[in-house]
């Protein structure tokens, strides 16, 4: 008898020891060139679904995302936006190209563009959840240009897109 109230106490103290211990963040995001993680080949009208299937991020529970995963989201939103100004990017490809490359060429923008949006969304997102004040003005401003973006985006439904080859990594 005293055994097993000895077993009892004993399992009943591990318990609690363990229900006490700091929950560590899971990393659900491994670092991805541009190239890898682009969702700006194929076809217009699903770039958002893309995206998150891209940057699978628990959005029930944003306080719980690691450090390593918002090092990773925010570094992507940033590389799409290169992707889309900086030289080698969208806007370079685009000059000089006329005719039905240039429209998938733009469709592929439009996708890049909710890439660079989505992540950044969720990183104000994240930041916000994990207790970073006076972001609400940005976050809605970056909510409204993501909104315009997938609309454009479904309404090219079924428009082959073409990407770009561009350096960088998240």
């Amino acid at each position: 008898m005293l055994f097993s109230t000895q077993i009892v106490a004993l399992v009943l103290s591990l318990s609690a020891v363990s229900l006490g211990a700091p929950v560590v963040a899971k990393r659900a995001l491994t670092e991805q060139s541009f190239n890898q993680f682009s969702v700006s080949s194929g076809v217009a009208g699903n770039a958002l679904a893309e995206v998150n299937a891209k940057f699978p991020v628990d959005t029930s529970n944003l306080a719980s995302v690691s450090a390593s995963d918002l090092a990773i989201i925010s570094k992507a939103a940033q590389i799409s936006e290169s992707a889309e100004v900086d030289a080698g990017g969208f806007n370079d490809a685009l000059k000089g190209v006329t005719g039905s490359a240039q429209t998938a060429l733009q469709c592929g923008k439009i996708k890049n563009k909710v890439l660079k949006l989505q992540t950044d969304v969720l990183r104000l997102q994240i930041q916000q959840a994990q207790g970073k004040a006076g972001l609400e003005g940005q976050l809605a401003a970056q909510q409204k240009k993501l909104a315009t973006n997938v609309a454009l985006d479904v309404k090219s439904k079924g428009q082959t897109c073409t990407g770009i080859n561009f350096a960088g990594s998240d």
